[in-house]
Order: C-alpha cells, then sequence, then structure tokens
C-alpha cells in the first residue's frame, strides 16, 4: 500500500499537511525497501524516524490546539497520547521480528488509524486554527 496526502487528507494548514507528507513518505519508503528484499537494513533507521517524527508532529498540533484555545484538546491530546503508545509497540515488533507479513499488516493498521483521523479530527483542528487566525 502507497500512502499519500490526497485532497481529502488535506488540511489546508501548511505546517500540519507538510509533516503529514513526511510521515507518509517514511512509511513508504520502508515498504519500498522491502519490496525491493531490502526491509531490514532499513527497519531500524524507519522505526527511529516514526517514532521522533510522531512525536514532534504531535508536539506541533498540540501547540497549535492550545494556542488557538481549540475545545477538542482533550480528546485529540487523548488520541495522540494512546496513538503514540501504539506506534511504538508495532515499532518494537517490527524491531524484533523484522519486516515480517504481520508486522507490516500492523504497521499499515496503525497508518490507516492515522489516515482516519487526519480526515477527521485533524481537518476539524485545521478549519479551527484557520477560524481563529481570521
Amino acid at each position: 500500500m502507497h500512502y499519500e496526502v490526497t485532497p481529502e487528507l488535506v488540511t489546508g494548514n501548511s505546517l500540519i499537511d507538510s509533516e503529514h507528507r513526511q510521515l507518509f513518505a517514511a512509511v513508504n519508503d520502508l515498504m519500498d525497501a522491502c519490496s525491493r528484499g531490502e526491509g531490514r537494513a532499513n527497519i531500524e533507521k524507519t522505526v527511529r524516524f516514526l517514532n521522533d517524527y510522531v512525536a514532534k508532529h504531535f508536539r506541533d498540533e498540540e501547540d497549535l490546539q492550545t494556542r488557538s484555545k481549540y475545545p477538542g484538546y482533550p480528546a485529540h491530546k487523548t488520541f495522540h497520547d494512546g496513538y503514540r503508545r501504539q506506534l511504538s509497540e508495532v515499532a518494537q515488533n517490527l524491531l524484533a521480528e523484522g519486516a515480517t507479513v504481520k508486522s507490516l499488516g500492523n504497521l499499515n493498521m496503525v497508518v490507516g488509524v492515522l489516515v482516519s483521523h487526519i480526515r477527521t479530527e485533524d481537518k476539524r483542528l485545521a478549519k479551527h486554527v484557520k477560524e481563529q487566525g481570521k
């Protein structure tokens, strides 16, 4: 599966959208490496990047939420905290098992959760931030 920020996932916030593109690119790079039989060589770098970058991205989003007094902040923060834990578990399994069908399937599942979150919650957040900027 190849991930991209399609028009339905564009939030309209340049920071959020650019960070989503970078997250998807990292997952796509790992999947591409696996299809070439080079997954093991890329797992550690990708896992480290995903954990670090998701943490950075969520901090950036949470900063936008607090600065704009986003009313959905508590629920959004709760999602972020749970997602970080879920991603960490999947990442640890990838490191332990390697690029198996199961571990890559788990990574795809976690990315799917993020796509769903972007489609609804991040778009709602970006709309609020834009409205507050007026």
